[in-house]
């Protein structure tokens, strides 16, 4: 595309995870001419999606996990204002625009997702791409979850090699700054920066926004999360792309935001690995200590895919971000247990809990104290580790209510545990058909967003949906905005 080129595209996508590629796809197929533009050279395009093991919340390749919009509803928001939130039992149309504009997970947006998941995870099943029930790295689990053979790698490298097969342009090391507005207000394009540095403008007729989150920004996290998240780093190199600029250009020009800004889905990593995902889910049988020495959590409190985010939010509490979980032998007896430990770094190992300290640096009469406490809170009982148990221990805080047995066997082990940032929470809101909605209320004529740029999360992440979601409002923006081009008929809600 040369800088002097007057001519407008159809659909312009802003990313290329599965986000931006599904919406370019979609358009493509559906007749508009399209053109991605991409911020990482192409050896690593693909965003966070090429990262991940991509697991969808799915129990077939047709429905969604029974729970599906049962738990975005339970984690919708904060305190919301229950006048508002019942004006959303009327037809869409008959909201008010500031239910439209409303910062929740609005029950219109989650229907619309759970409808339209089948048929994508259908249309992705098109590109040859296969899902089944793989092995997760959850020993414990309360859903079902589907995933692509290959994980997300395979989402990206097939999508782009249709998206090539279909005539998409490809722009690399290119970054979108900022929307080109005509009078009305209506999107035509953005301004963006190439590779050769030059600052140039793109016309379109329509543009989604599929650029990620902002987990990439150190200034946006400590503007939006805090100063504390100089103890994050994302959880894959993907997420070093992701800056925020298609987020912030929108509320830029009047764009609602959605989402939980000052929060992000937290993962357990090992710090000292540079792997993409070194999670640690084995913590569950075994206690967290903080470098003082001391337990700050319930370890088990459930199955650790539904609980091992908030536990992890209280391992970024801790001094330094940081904290370490302590084993005994019997986690040998753990069936599978190396699904759990995703780290490419050793156990660190010690005969004795006065040497295991002296090795983390823990003051060890502290350990040793804190396990004499822990140890006496429990009780004898079989193990079973792949079910929760109901096992609690009695007397001490906080409590263990799962899997409370005594770590007293030798020889004795521990990871380092901190939170990684696997995307944030703040967003976009849109509408059903991946509309930017603007402040009151009213779709913003030519804008689109897609996958992170989405806001949708609030307090907890419902799991195994962010790829999903990507996928599905990515392919619904292809659909609307190739609409909107080919037939010069602007969509509305």
């Amino acid at each position: 595309m040369k800088a002097n080129e007057s001519r407008t595209i159809d659909v312009l996508v802003i990313g290329c995870g599965i986000a931006g590629l599904s919406a370019a796809v979609a358009a493509r197929q559906a007749g508009a001419t399209v053109a991605i533009l991409e911020r990482a050279p192409i050896e690593e395009r693909g965003g966070n999606t090429r990262y991940t093991e991509a697991f969808m919340r799915m129990k077939s390749l047709d429905e969604v996990a029974d729970d599906f919009e049962s738990h975005f509803a339970a984690n919708a928001g904060g305190h919301l204002d229950p006048e508002l939130v019942a004006e959303t039992a009327a037809d869409y149309e008959n909201w008010p625009g500031i239910v439209k504009s409303l910062g929740f997970a609005d029950p219109e947006v989650i229907s619309a997702f759970a409808s339209a998941a089948g048929p994508t995870m259908r249309w992705l099943t098109s590109f040859g791409l296969h899902f089944d029930f793989f092995p997760t790295p959850f020993l414990t689990t309360c859903t079902t979850r589907m995933g692509p053979r290959g994980g997300g790698l395979a989402l990206v490298e097939a999508l782009a090699a249709a998206a090539e097969k279909l005539g998409v342009e490809f722009h690399y090391e290119t970054t979108a700054q900022d929307l080109l507005v005509d009078d009305e207000g209506a999107v035509i394009g953005v301004t963006a920066r190439g590779p050769n540095g030059k600052r140039r403008a793109i016309h379109a007729h329509s543009v989604v926004l599929g650029s990620g989150g902002y987990e990439g920004s150190s200034e946006m996290m400590t503007r939006y999360v805090g100063p504390r998240s100089l103890f994050l780093r994302p959880v894959a190199r993907g997420g070093y792309y992701n800056k925020g600029e298609g987020i912030a250009m929108a509320l830029r020009h009047g764009a609602a935001p959605c989402g939980d800004f000052g929060s992000y889905h937290a993962e357990p990593v090992d710090p000292r690995s540079g792997r993409p995902e070194p999670a640690i889910f084995i913590f569950s049988y075994g206690i967290l200590v903080n470098q003082e020495g001391r337990r700050f959590v319930d370890e088990a409190p459930g199955t650790v895919d539904a609980t091992y985010e908030s536990i992890t939010r209280k391992i970024y509490e801790q001094t330094d971000g940081l904290a370490y979980v302590i084993l005994d032998a019997r986690v040998h007896e753990v069936p599978n247990k190396q699904l759990a430990i995703r780290t490419d770094q050793p156990a660190i190992e010690a005969d004795s809990i006065d040497a295991l300290a002296r090795k983390l640096k823990i003051p060890p009469a502290a350990l040793a104290r804190t396990i004499a406490d822990y140890n006496g809170g429990c009780s004898p009982a079989p193990f079973t580790p792949l079910q929760t148990d109901g096992h609690a221990t009695t007397g001490i805080e906080p409590p263990k209510t799962n899997w409370a047995h005594p770590i007293d066997n030798g020889p004795y082990l521990a990871y380092p545990i901190m939170s990684s940032n696997v995307f944030t929470f703040g967003g976009l809101k849109v509408n059903g058909n991946a509309q930017v909605v603007a402040v009151d209320g009213r779709p913003i004529t030519g804008l689109y967003a897609a996958g992170e740029v989405v806001g949708l999360y609030y307090r907890v992440y419902t799991g195994a949906t962010s790829v999903l979601k990507g996928a599905v409002f990515g392919r619904l923006a292809g659909l609307d905005a190739a609409q909107r081009a080919t037939t010069n008929t602007p969509v509305s809600r």
